[in-house]
């Protein structure tokens, strides 16, 4: 075992010590302050003065916690998983994991809002259940941008320089000790950039940088800020997330099996992929594609087409086209055409989600209702396909449910589930949370909210003390919020289609809520608005001028610099987590499930998770948007109907206990499966391990030429496809179709003929005898006659054994 600094340098680098609070004392014990203000472990470990840490090393109740920590973390980070137990043989080998940010600590700062949270999450859950993941991210200059509020009220934005030094990362060196660096494809003077590691538990996250000292002054500032400047800067980090981050894999000798594109950013990584499996078979690119598309998954979190990256076809030829040209071989109007709804528009630009649904093998949407949208957006791409027959399916993001528990919350569960409860399959427990009793649910409650206010105190009190705000209404600020009342909470990104001014919309309405002394209610308040974004910036305008209102002042309070330091405390205590986006617009939203573990409940739109997850025994819902008014009515009455006497009603022991039955519920079915744990599962079972199979059936190069040359025979010859003669009849409760196809030079193996029914599984028609005189075959089938013989339509689909239809192929033809 190492000994002294080296344990607590150990200890601190691995970001499991942002979920794993164990080791949390010893931080504060080295120096207390720098800790209570950064939460950055390994900051607080690099700034100690050595003499400190051996002082604290030579104090043997110090000495022996830290090396018991150092201990309980091997075993914990070298023990069996549930990957290990469950997916041996599977085939699987390495998921590398794309994502243009990742939010894991406030102690790295490369996250904006909620792709990060969900990737951060989704990594952390790969640690805990062994999920042989990698992930590869941009670490920027200035990352997350901080908030502040002037004494108008308005938002004002600063970027803090993430200097690497008090990073917990590491420079990647090669075998022989030399930094790795990787040239990013471009023509002009090369583009280098660095790479670091970063360590969440037992998985490696790879960051590339450009601020490296042999690039050009504008080149070094590629990577300076999380999607700072116009379309080229964001062209150019894509290209450093997906072609350097590939190059970086490949470097360090990590060859993945599955590739996961978190969102459209992360598409030329599948290009780069296919690239290098063309160098290495010396195939040409579109049977690389082909070969390794089966290996690709891509994840969309968008729900408005508006919202895809594009770039237009010049500013790709300018940073792309000799790479398109010299290195993929091909012209840039064929690599061009596989990111347009229209191949032959010389004027559409490169849509960077279509691109990636061309190279993927599987496509998801990241909540049941987003599936829905999605299909919508993405029918553009398989034109004449029924919408519900679209290739695209859904896995319900999730979160890392240790991440966000308070301390408490922890050891409740732990006595009702054990301390392994979020890294095995999870199916035992709701019936084991089910023992806790009411009294320990209530109690537990109330010590959340307690700390939470005390939390909200300080920290107004800082922050009203750092705007240059004195005398009485500053120290009003160490009294305001009730440790008894009924606490709402507002945080999120303040954006239009989040509705963030919902709940002001009749101000004088809900000041009346928030005055009443009977049965009071107070809210918290938090969020930022993008710096270009003028809306939302008054959105947060309108919410500090509300909050200093002195009839409201002591019951409403806006908390500024929402980060993830401030949403871990605001989980863990607020008692009703509201949302108010305007549906469909929520893809699926995170924020609300962080508070379920902690006996939170919600109240949101029917939208995003919670249009899946209601149901009126867990919390509140308002129906589906109509305008901001009506839905502002609604708002207010839920809560004066429903929400405010369920938390007031109490028995004889001071138990509301109709909000108790609510909170045990949400708590028992909605916490397991609104975890990342649950959706990592889903990704494993149903796209890495299928996926790995599909993609290894295809890494003999013949085999891809094979399958590129039949999906190019096919093609060409679909639009000489057709149907002749039509006849049913009808007898014994059956409908009986007989349909001639002519199939021109297309193998009848390589097509299916098929009747299809709106809301019916197509029926797959027989081949009976081929046609006198013609290239093709009557078909027939048999069908109940249920339902009238004109609801159904004969229709031709290419078949193939080895490849996703209408994915890799999507030619239809309808009989009329």
């Amino acid at each position: 075992m190492p000994v002294g600094s080296e344990i607590l340098q150990e200890l601190a680098f691995n970001l499991r010590s942002a979920w794993n609070h164990r080791a949390d004392e010893l931080w504060a014990e080295i120096d207390p302050e720098l800790w209570r203000e950064t939460g950055n472990a390994w900051l607080v470990v690099q700034s100690a003065p050595r003499t400190r840490l051996r002082e604290l090393w030579d104090t043997p109740r110090f000495r022996e916690k830290a090396e018991a920590l150092y201990e309980a973390r091997r075993r914990a980070l070298s023990g069996s998983t549930w990957f290990a137990e469950c997916c041996a043989g599977c085939g699987l080998g390495t998921v590398a994991f794309f994502s243009m940010e990742y939010a894991l600590s406030e102690a790295l700062p490369i996250y904006s809002g909620g792709l990060g949270n969900v990737a951060g999450d989704y990594l952390k859950a790969a640690s805990d259940l062994g999920v042989p993941i990698v992930g590869v991210g941009l670490l920027y200059q200035q990352g997350f941008f901080r908030q502040t509020i002037d004494a108008s009220g308005a938002q004002r934005e600063f970027r803090p320089f993430n200097d690497v030094s008090q990073l917990p990362v590491a420079p990647v060196r090669g075998e022989d000790g030399a930094l790795v660096r990787v040239r990013l494809p471009r023509a002009g003077p090369p583009v280098w950039l660095r790479a670091w590691q970063a360590q969440v538990g037992r998985v490696a996250l790879y960051l590339l940088d450009s601020n490296d000292p042999a690039n050009a002054p504008a080149d070094r500032g590629i990577t300076a800020e999380l999607y700072g400047g116009g379309p080229e800067t964001r062209l150019l980090q894509e290209m450093a997330l997906g072609i350097g981050g590939w190059r970086l894999l490949r470097a360090l000798g990590v060859a993945p099996d599955v590739c996961h594109l978190n969102e459209g950013h992360a598409t030329l990584a599948a290009v780069e992929r296919a690239r290098a499996f063309m160098i290495e078979r010396g195939c040409p690119f579109e049977t690389a594609v082909v070969a390794t598309r089966a290996g690709n998954v891509f994840t969309t979190h968008t729900p408005v087409e508006a919202g895809f990256d594009r770039f237009p076809p010049e500013l790709v030829d300018a940073y792309l086209g000799s790479y398109v040209r010299e290195e993929l071989r091909v012209s840039l109007d064929a690599f061009l055409a596989l990111g347009r709804a229209n191949a032959d528009d010389a004027g559409e630009a490169l849509n960077m989600a279509w691109l990636a649904t061309r190279l993927s093998g599987a496509i998801n949407a990241v909540s049941a209702r987003h599936e829905q949208v999605s299909r919508r957006i993405f029918q553009v791409l398989f034109p004449r396909w029924p919408e519900a027959e679209l290739p695209l399916g859904h896995v319900t993001n999730g979160v890392h449910v240790p991440s966000w528990d308070s301390a408490e919350a922890d050891a409740l569960w732990t006595r009702a589930c054990g301390s392994d409860r979020w890294e095995g399959t999870m199916e035992d427990i709701q019936p084991k949370f089910g023992a806790a009793s009411d009294e320990e649910l209530w109690t537990f409650r109330a010590a959340a909210r307690r700390n939470l206010v005390t939390f909200v105190r300080e920290r107004l009190t800082r922050q009203l003390a750092a705007a240059g705000i004195t005398g009485a209404r500053l120290e009003a600020a160490g009294g305001v919020l009730d440790p008894d009342a009924l606490t709402l909470g507002f945080a999120r990104r303040f954006t239009a289609y989040k509705r963030p001014a919902l709940l002001l919309h009749d101000a004088e309405r809900f000041r009346r809520l928030l005055r009443d002394t009977a049965r009071p209610v107070q809210i918290i308040v938090a969020g930022k608005a993008h710096p270009r974004d003028e809306e939302g910036k008054q959105f947060v305008q309108d919410w500090v001028r509300f909050v200093r209102g002195e009839d409201v002042r002591a019951r409403a309070v806006f908390l500024a610099d929402y980060d993830l330091r401030l949403a871990e405390h605001l989980v863990q205590g607020i008692d009703v987590w509201v949302n108010t986006p305007r549906p469909p617009w929520e893809a699926c939203g995170t924020s609300g499930m962080k508070v379920l573990v902690n006996g939170g409940m919600n109240l949101s739109t029917r939208d995003g998770w919670w249009a899946e997850a209601y149901r009126p025994d867990v919390g509140w819902i308002l129906e589906d948007a109509r305008d901001d008014a009506a839905d502002a009515a609604e708002l207010y009455d839920v809560l004066e109907r429903d929400v405010v006497p369920s938390f007031y009603d109490r028995d004889a022991h001071g138990i509301p206990l109709a909000w108790v039955a609510r909170m045990r519920a949400s708590m028992r079915t909605l916490t397991p499966h609104y975890s990342a744990n649950r959706s990592l599962r889903e990704y494993t079972e149903r796209y890495y391990i299928p996926l790995a199979k599909s993609v290894a059936l295809r890494r003999d190069a013949a085999a891809a030429s094979r399958l590129a040359s039949w999906v190019a025979t096919v093609a060409q010859h679909w639009s000489s496809l057709r149907f002749g003669d039509i006849r049913v009849t009808t007898e014994r409760g059956e409908h009986r179709f007989e349909v001639s196809a002519y199939l021109d030079d297309v193998d009848p193996e390589s097509v299916n003929v098929e009747l299809y029914a709106d809301g019916r599984e197509p029926t797959t028609m027989g081949r009976a005898a081929p046609l006198v005189g013609a290239r093709g075959f009557l078909y027939v089938a048999n069908v109940p006659d249920t339902r009238p013989a004109s609801d159904y339509t004969p229709r031709l689909v290419a078949r193939h054994p080895d490849l996703a239809i209408p994915l890799e192929l999507p030619t239809i033809a309808w009989a009329r």
